[in-house]
């Protein structure tokens, strides 16, 4: 079963803020088994436009993190988020080869 995953960058107006977002959201990425493969760091763009930061997490499944994202945990600390940030954000099936 192909694994899923979001892939969200964003621009982040207010830190503080958005340290209270990372600390909302543990609970519910942890509940649907969520790994980071990239939070942050540093990105080296080539080509078109992007923002200051990338995060990809990783689910055992494509049902996993749309649960994840539609759960009442997440939509609280998303709630916390879209004050203090701009973004993009999609959720999509990894390939299974």
């Amino acid at each position: 079963m192909p694994k899923g995953y979001w892939i969200a960058r964003m621009d982040v107006k207010d830190a503080e803020t958005y340290d209270s977002y990372r600390a909302a959201n543990a609970k519910p990425f942890a509940d649907f088994g969520a790994r980071f493969l990239v939070r942050g760091g540093t990105q080296d763009l080539r080509e078109g436009s992007w923002r200051s930061r990338t995060v990809v997490l990783e689910f055992d499944s494509l049902a996993d993190a749309i649960a994840c994202y539609e759960s009442d945990a997440y939509q609280k600390a998303k709630e916390i988020r879209l004050p203090v940030s701009e973004g993009d954000m999609i959720i999509v099936e990894g390939y299974d080869g």
